[in-house]
């Protein structure tokens, strides 16, 4: 590039020619450049209203999820005496005709032992073995010099993942070991040494035989209920399979006192929900609207406009208040109880639909946002959460019960299930996969039937959209690679433009050059005709 003196201030030709080549540099430039820029902040603007799209669907599908797990749409237990316990649905249950007496005579609690006082965490517990003894088996926990301490005897048995867990508490009175297992009675545990030993390991043991070893701050019990005269043990006291599709969780016992179990049907909170509903859609209707707008006289056309992604997610969305969300009960769509579609895309609720409908048959109007999953034979229980399988109907066959220490059995779609004990899980190459059930007699045949609900059909939508080989994913693509060429294209202008930008400083130099030249002759020329002319005086 030309960097002269003479070349800046124009001196040669006698005019500003940096000026004049930066202005016919950028007359040059700028068309291009806001044609670049163009195509530029139209791709970025396709780019943030997809990922806008795309965080819309998800942001429904996930507050609708929420909305039906938070219980508040579908029929709960009420519960006559809440100090004692508490009762939940089971998502996908039918509680409808629930009615049940409980009485609380034992909360189940887990063993706890603690030690006498050392006099500190790093004080020695003493060298050899001590076995631990759990309903998994028999543990041996060494102790040596690299763990001669009661932190390193507490590490040690944490080590074993026995099902006990070891804490060092440390207060005035110096440092002591506390051991605890899980509750129910068949968790209880012992700690042996060998006889004889003297090492100080014999001041953590801890059995029926046992003395001047560990002490037995709490014992292993089992929670203790009856159900309408019955008594029932569990070794937690949270469960939910006392009562079919209903989570109790126990918090005090009272012998004597009986707590009553009946059924309670949030009318209002399904007509709410329902209401919500069309309200978030409507709002997720008009992003789309604006996102795929025609253009206008004084506006222009929506950045996602023509967009094959967004249109098939607009179509699918349409389509949801017609979907079958329920193979039972009178009503099985949105439409049918109420929810219609205006002519411009979003939805209304026909107040006096939807009243009948909750009027006629409560249970089917839950039933789309509670969906049920059931198997056809009494035997065969679902005991999965519900949401876990994909909705469908599966059959079942060949579906033996456990004998003695065997396992359950059967297959699914010809795909052997795992067993175990009495329960059978679908292997994760299933398309039923996440199904789990219990086989209480051998069944020849069952279907088991998952139905979708509200919350799995836009669940499937969301899916369907966002697959890695789906509408969202292609028009990411192609767009992405449209960024890229914007950027090749930019990189391509720039160099043409430097280019053009040496070319016009090389020209006018060469002609502040030449012009130079030709003044530098004129100057001699005016001097020979000045002297010619004196010479003639």
């Amino acid at each position: 590039m030309v960097t002269s003196i003479g070349y800046s201030l124009g001196a040669g030709a006698g005019i500003d020619t940096k000026t004049l080549i930066e202005d016919l540099a950028k007359a040059e430039k700028a068309p291009k450049e806001a044609l670049i820029a163009k195509r530029e902040s139209a791709n970025t603007a396709k780019i943030s209203a997809l990922a806008q799209a795309s965080g819309a669907i998800d942001s429904f599908a996930s507050a609708l999820s929420k909305l039906i797990e938070g219980g508040s749409l579908f029929t709960q237990p009420s519960v006559s005496e809440p100090g004692l316990l508490s009762a939940k649905a089971v998502a996908g249950a039918d509680i409808a005709n629930l009615s049940a007496q409980i009485e609380v005579r034992q909360l189940a609690q887990a063993q706890s032992l603690v030690s006498a006082n050392l006099a500190s965490a790093l004080a020695p517990v003493g060298q050899g073995t001590i076995t631990l003894t759990t309903a998994s088996g028999s543990h041996d926990v060494t102790i040596d010099a690299t763990n001669d301490s009661l932190d390193g005897l507490a590490r040690a048995i944490n080590g074993k993942n026995a099902g006990v867990t070891a804490t060092v508490v440390t207060d005035s009175n110096g440092s002591r070991l506390m051991l605890k297992g899980a509750t129910g009675e068949a968790n209880g545990f012992t700690l042996s040494v060998p006889g004889g030993t003297s090492s100080g390991l014999e001041r953590f043991a801890f059995g029926p035989a046992v003395t001047g070893g560990m002490t037995a701050a709490q014992t292993a019990k089992d929670a203790i209920v009856n159900l309408d005269g019955a008594e029932v043990r569990r070794s937690g006291n949270s469960f939910s399979d006392l009562i079919p599709g209903v989570q109790i969780d126990l918090k005090k016992a009272a012998v004597g006192t009986i707590v009553t179990l009946g059924a309670e049907r949030p009318i209002e909170g399904i007509r709410q929900g329902i209401t919500d509903f069309v309200d978030a859609y409507n709002e997720l209707q008009t992003m789309l609207a604006e996102a795929t707008a025609a253009a206008t006289s004084d506006k222009e056309a929506g950045p996602l406009r023509g967009d094959s992604g967004i249109r098939q997610m607009q179509r699918e969305l349409a389509r949801l208040t017609t979907t079958q969300l329920s193979s039972t009960g009178a009503y099985k769509t949105l439409s049918e109880i109420g929810v219609a579609t205006n002519r411009d895309g979003s939805l209304r609720v026909d107040t006096v639909k939807l009243n009948a409908a909750l009027e006629s048959d409560p249970a089917a109007v839950e039933g789309l946002f509670n969906p049920r999953q059931y198997s056809s034979h009494a035997a065969v229980a679902v005991v999965n959460k519900a949401g876990t399988v994909k909705p469908g109907t599966y059959t079942l066959t060949n579906l033996l019960a456990p004998v003695g220490t065997g396992d359950a059995s059967g297959s699914v779609g010809g795909v052997a299930m795992i067993g175990t004990g009495d329960v059978l899980r679908v292997p994760t190459t299933s398309p039923a996969k996440g199904l789990i059930v219990r086989v209480d007699a051998d069944v020849a045949s069952a279907t088991i039937t998952i139905d979708a609900g509200l919350g799995g059909a836009l669940q499937a939508i969301r899916d369907t959209l966002r697959a890695s080989d789906g509408p969202f994913a292609a028009t990411q693509e192609r767009l992405s690679k449209e960024a890229k060429s914007i950027a090749t294209d930019r990189e391509s202008f720039e160099r043409r433009s430097s280019a053009y930008y040496e070319r016009l400083v090389t020209s006018f130099g060469a002609m502040d050059r030449q012009v130079n030249a030709f003044r530098a002759t004129q100057s001699y020329l005016d001097q020979q005709m000045k002297i010619w002319a004196n010479s003639d005086d």
